[in-house]
C-alpha cells in the first residue's frame, strides 16, 4: 500500500491550514494545541510550528523538515514532532498524521485510568475506518502516559501500533493518521465521534469507572 502525497510544499500546507480550522471549529484545538503533519512525494515533511493557534494558521505557521527531521525552514517545529516522524518511519503507507484535543478524548482516557487500551466496538462509524467495511468488528486504541519526553512515547507505543489507526496519550489528546490528509481526517473525526459516544455510555450509566 503507498500513500498519496501532495503533488507541492504548497498544497502541503493549505490541506494543513484548512484541517486546523476544521479541528478549531469543532473544538479540538483550543489555545495552541495539536500539531498536524503531510509527507511529500520526496520524502520531506510539511508540520506545524510550535505555539500557533491552529484556527489561525497562515503558510508562514506550516515549516519543512528532512524526512529524518532535520528542519529546513528557519523555524522551531511542533514539540511533538517526533511523534510524527515515528509515524512515519512505523509505515510508508503513512502520508499524513493529526494530533487532536477534544476533552472527550481526555475524559474518557482519564476515566479508563488503569487501562491500556479502549475498544470501540459494534459502532457504525467503524466502517469510516481504513479497511473496515462492517459494524460487527472492534477496533482497539491503544493508550500511553503522558510525557514531555517524546522518547518515552514512542518506547511506550513499540509493538502496539499495527493495525491501530490512532492512539490515545493519557490525560493528552489524540493522534490518527491516513494514506492523505483526507484519510487522516476522516480517521480522527470517526475516532472522536466513538471515543464522545463511549464517553456519553459511561455518563448515562452512572460509571465511575
Amino acid at each position: 500500500m503507498s500513500y498519496h502525497p501532495p503533488q507541492s510544499p504548497t498544497a502541503a500546507k493549505q490541506a494543513i491550514i484548512a484541517v486546523g480550522r476544521a479541528f478549531d471549529a469543532r473544538g479540538w484545538a483550543p489555545a495552541t494545541s495539536g500539531n498536524y503533519s503531510a509527507r511529500l512525494d520526496d520524502g520531506r515533511i510539511a508540520i506545524t510550528v510550535s505555539g500557533c493557534h491552529k484556527g489561525r494558521l497562515g503558510e508562514d505557521d506550516v515549516m519543512l523538515l528532512a524526512a529524518d527531521g532535520t528542519p529546513i525552514d528557519a523555524k522551531r517545529p511542533s514539540a511533538e514532532t517526533a511523534l510524527h516522524l515515528a509515524l512515519y518511519a512505523h509505515s510508508p503507507a503513512i502520508g499524513a498524521v493529526l494530533h487532536s484535543h477534544s476533552s472527550a478524548a481526555v475524559g474518557l482516557s482519564r476515566a479508563r485510568r488503569d487501562a491500556d487500551h479502549i475498544l470501540l466496538a459494534g459502532h457504525e462509524m467503524l466502517k469510516a475506518l481504513p479497511g473496515v467495511a462492517t459494524h460487527a468488528t472492534a477496533v482497539a486504541i491503544p493508550i500511553v502516559a503522558n510525557s514531555q519526553d517524546m522518547a518515552e512515547i514512542v518506547a511506550a507505543l513499540a509493538g502496539r501500533l499495527d493495525g491501530a489507526p490512532a492512539y490515545l496519550i493519557r490525560d493528552h489528546g489524540l493522534y490518527g493518521w491516513g494514506r492523505d490528509m483526507a484519510e487522516a481526517e476522516r480517521v480522527i473525526e470517526a475516532v472522536e465521534w466513538m471515543i464522545a459516544a463511549e464517553l456519553a455510555e459511561l455518563s448515562f450509566a452512572g460509571a465511575t469507572r
